[in-house]
């Protein structure tokens, strides 16, 4: 059953009703984002009888399940350093359009878009940036993947920090100041990573992905600091899927340019089938670089639709996972022994996480991310350790098309 998704603001848990906002009919399911005062505490689930006041319900769940939660920090940006925007899109010109109104409506006082049309095969791209867009600069790659993608925008760009997302997503308002306030507070972060909730729940593939965590990593801000690794986790840092995702980044641009970019043989649109970000994180990381999450730097994820695109995902992603840890061996053999000290219970790691995700649990809708409401079918879990399997050689395959792409 499809669920609604809402967004609601309240004047503190036992204050007034904000703000509520839901593209679709509140009356029913509705997985609802609570924040404070605009600033992003949790979601939950819940249930709006017809007839009710939706907005009083979900303020009601909001203080029943959300009463321990610590109320965010004051927000303290200053100097927010100019920064430049990359999207990069492939023949999708309906979906990049919603993307770029919710980008040129930022509340950063400075900034800039590039649009990169990776390998395209038609003039959408160009024509609709060209038409409705004169802002927004397009630049063109034609060497296919995402991280070649992202590289020409790199290239393009003129700011201090580079932000990345996908043209699958609509950005709140406060995403960019939230995602580069980090730089100006800290001279020693490298890369910031920000929040990522659905946009829709209306099929089973959406729900099923969102039950079991999304792309979400929570609701409390982190720094990863190479100089004092966590100790809650003894892989770090190759367990970089747990620093946050590639449609919700920025890096500073030094340092980004400092590890050489994106590896162009990883990420959708490659043989490798991801792993862009994930190299790019621990790359930055292993050059001494800090890593900070914010859940203040939101944006909305329209996730894939049906069984099949579901399928896809989830070889991919066991394909990218093996693909940037050989990516790493191959370009930092610098981190090669500590990468082999940790590969064993690495491994067993990845073998544990799949097979928790098939296990049996309760059927219930998402509501805290990554509460696995719903069974994982073991037919996904087999796809994802099939994608490890495959995600050397897919790398490797990649690096020889990318090489002889270049050479032309």
């Amino acid at each position: 059953m499809p669920i609604a998704v809402a967004d609601i603001d309240l004047d503190g848990l036992d204050g007034d009703v904000l703000s509520f906002r839901c593209a679709d009919d509140p009356h029913g399911p509705v997985h609802a984002l609570v924040r404070l005062r605009g600033r992003p505490l949790g979601t939950v689930l819940g249930h709006v009888p017809p007839g009710a006041d939706p907005a009083r319900t979900v303020a009601a769940l909001a203080r029943e399940r959300l009463a321990d939660h610590p109320e965010p920090p004051p927000e303290t940006y200053r100097d927010l350093p100019r920064t430049t925007v990359v999207v990069a899109t492939r023949e999708r010109a309906g979906q990049l359009a919603r993307a770029l109104d919710s980008l040129l409506a930022q509340d950063h006082p400075d900034y800039g878009i590039v649009v990169v049309d990776n390998a395209p095969r038609t003039d959408a791209t160009r024509e609709l940036v060209r038409r409705a867009y004169p802002a927004v600069r397009y630049v063109r790659e034609d060497v296919p993947g995402l991280a070649a993608a992202h590289n020409q925008g790199v290239a393009a760009a003129d700011g201090a920090v580079l932000a990345f997302t996908d043209d699958d997503v609509v950005a709140d308002p406060h995403w960019l100041t939230a995602l580069t306030g980090p730089f100006a507070d800290d001279p020693r972060i490298g890369c910031v990573t920000g929040l990522i909730l659905p946009a829709r729940l209306r099929t089973p593939a959406q729900i099923l992905l969102e039950s079991h965590g999304g792309f979400a990593k929570g609701f409390s801000a982190r720094t990863y600091d190479p100089a004092r690794p966590p100790a809650d986790q003894p892989l770090f840092p190759f367990t970089a899927g747990s620093f946050g995702s590639g449609a919700n980044m920025a890096f500073r641009a030094t340092a980004l340019k400092g590890v050489g970019g994106f590896d162009p043989a990883t990420g959708t649109g490659t043989p490798a089938r991801g792993g862009d970000d994930l190299y790019a994180f621990v790359a930055v990381l292993a050059a001494g670089h800090r890593l900070h999450y914010t859940p203040d730097a939101l944006v909305r994820h329209h996730h894939r639709e049906t069984w099949q695109d579901l399928r896809d995902q989830a070889y991919g992603y066991g394909a990218g996972l093996t693909a940037y840890l050989t990516a790493l061996a191959v370009r930092r053999p610098a981190l090669l022994p500590a990468l082999l000290a940790r590969l064993p219970r690495g491994l067993a790691h990845a073998r544990a996480m799949t097979a928790a995700r098939g296990g049996p649990t309760a059927a219930a809708a998402p509501g805290e991310h990554g509460g696995q409401g719903h069974p994982w079918p073991r037919s996904l879990s087999r796809l994802e350790r099939r994608g490890m399997l495959y995600g050397p050689l897919g790398y490797a395959r990649a690096r020889l098309r990318t090489g002889r792409l270049e050479a032309r």
